[in-house]
This record gives C-alpha cells, sequence and structure tokens, in this order.
C-alpha cells in the first residue's frame, strides 16, 4: 500500500491480519458502526458479533490491498478471503478522533 492510511484505519487492518477480534473492536468509536451491503451493526457489542460471525469468526483475510479513494472518508480495496465471503471488496472507513466512526463494505 503506497499511499498513507491513517492510524485507526491501520489498527484494523492489523486486527484483521492477526485475527484480533478485540483489537478489531477497539478500534471503533463507541458509537462507531459496521454498515455491510446496508446491514447496520453500531456499538461494539454488535461490532463484535458481527466480526465473530462475518470477518476475523471466518478466518477472514485481506490481500492487494490498495487505497482506491484517499483522504476521509478513505476507501481500500481488497481481495477477500477466509471461510465466509471470498472476491473483491472495498472497504469506506470514516475516521473521527483518531478511532473508526464507520466501516462500509461494498462491491
Amino acid at each position: 500500500m503506497s499511499q498513507h492510511i491513517p492510524a485507526a484505519v491501520q489498527r484494523v487492518l492489523t486486527a484483521i491480519h492477526e485475527q484480533d477480534n478485540d483489537a478489531f473492536v477497539a478500534a471503533f468509536a463507541p458509537d462507531g458502526y459496521v454498515d455491510d451491503w446496508g446491514r447496520e451493526f453500531r456499538g461494539p457489542d454488535r461490532i463484535r458479533s458481527w466480526s465473530e460471525n462475518e470477518l476475523i469468526g471466518k478466518r477472514a483475510t485481506f490481500t492487494g490491498t490498495e487505497v482506491s479513494t484517499p483522504g476521509n472518508p478513505l476507501t481500500i480495496a481488497t481481495q477477500v478471503g477466509g471461510d465466509g465471503f471470498n472476491g473483491p471488496s472495498h472497504f469506506t472507513f470514516d475516521v473521527r478522533d483518531d478511532r473508526i466512526a464507520s466501516m462500509a463494505i461494498t462491491a
């Protein structure tokens, strides 16, 4: 990844790489949320449950990750692998006060 990735987003990517659900959830603001193709999971408990069932709990991997839209919000394009969804995807992160305010997943 050649373009700058904010520390909060890097923490999420590292947590996914290390399969660390606690670190993943901790990267979000207390009122942060995940938007998974229109399904919204707000707050740490719902984000944790979503990740356990859809992301880290499915041993998700990201490869070929690149910044496709820099700034805030920032969008990365990546190839998702693991025991759940597999295929290309975009993740858009809105960062507020060095925490993730939202992470939206699209094609």
